[in-house]
């Protein structure tokens, strides 16, 4: 089979990443597996960048270089692949998710970006920075929203999202703004577009209780997860450490409501918005 390098075709800037790594790579007579254990990554992981399906992260980028003796090659064109929709930490992560078949969230502070209404959403991005642009809030929103597309298509992926009581209590925008968001919440999962389940305030300790994470399952690739601190972000795909954040997701689903009480509660809190609004 040609190589889309061979065809008449553009390459889009992650396919010729790909292909410039395959070449490096077999010119240095390397495997996508000896490369991967040099660079301390997966060889699938490899083989996801060489197809142009992946972008690495920056430290694999740098150890590429220093691996296949590119001079810094791969760590400067990773900057081609970088894409204004969103924050740098998150955007690989965010390609990623629209190729993933099932998506496992747990929120500890904020309703998951992906299950995010226009007016919680600006709330949350016109709070994170006391001066901002209007149109730059807009972009975001924007963005934002086009993320939560994934959902519109029931053959798109699974989403199971649990949330910490914290993220239904945090007033974010007014209480007409969150009883808005939990009824959308409750919506989704009322038609079955979603599994949600909130882990309530008298549960106490848990697993996940110090960080969100996003877990995502693919057909033809290994796991991955995500997590996120204050504009910072990690991409992990280590099967080991994805075992590990999959064990803890697992302990919150057994600590949380049942996802029938869970939309009960939702929904209820929502109501109490309503009259408080």
């Amino acid at each position: 089979m040609a190589r889309r390098s061979d065809r008449e075709v553009p390459l889009s800037p992650g396919e010729f990443y790909g292909e410039e790594l395959r070449r490096k790579r077999e010119s240095g007579g390397l495997t996508q597996e000896e490369l991967g254990e040099r660079v301390v990554c997966s060889g699938s992981l490899i083989a996801h960048i060489e197809a142009g399906r992946r972008k690495p992260q920056a430290d694999i980028a740098k150890r590429l270089d220093n691996v296949l003796g590119t001079d810094g090659f791969f760590t400067r064109m990773r900057r081609t692949l970088n894409t204004a929709r969103f924050a740098d930490h998150f955007a690989a992560a965010a390609e990623l998710e629209s190729q993933a078949v099932a998506i496992y969230e747990y929120a500890v502070s904020l309703v998951p970006g992906i299950l995010q209404t226009a007016a919680y959403a600006r709330s949350v991005f016109r709070g994170a920075q006391p001066n901002y642009a209007v149109a730059d809030v807009d972009r975001c929103v924007v963005n934002r929203l086009e993320r939560a597309r994934i959902l519109e298509d029931p053959g798109s992926p699974t989403v199971w999202a649990i949330l910490n009581e914290n993220v239904i209590r945090a007033v974010v925008g007014g209480p007409a703004v969150m009883a808005e968001q939990l009824h959308h919440i409750s919506g989704l999962g009322r038609a079955g577009r979603i599994l949600v389940q909130v882990v309530p305030h008298s549960v106490g300790a848990h697993a996940t209780m110090g960080s969100m994470m996003s877990l995502m399952r693919f057909s033809d690739a290994p796991d991955a997860a995500y997590v996120e601190g204050l504009y910072t972000g990690s991409l992990i795909d280590d099967p080991a450490l994805v075992q590990r954040y999959r064990d803890a997701y697992d302990l919150a689903r057994a600590a949380a409501l049942p996802p029938e009480a869970s939309l009960d509660m939702l929904e209820s809190v929502a109501e109490d918005y309503e009259h408080e609004h």
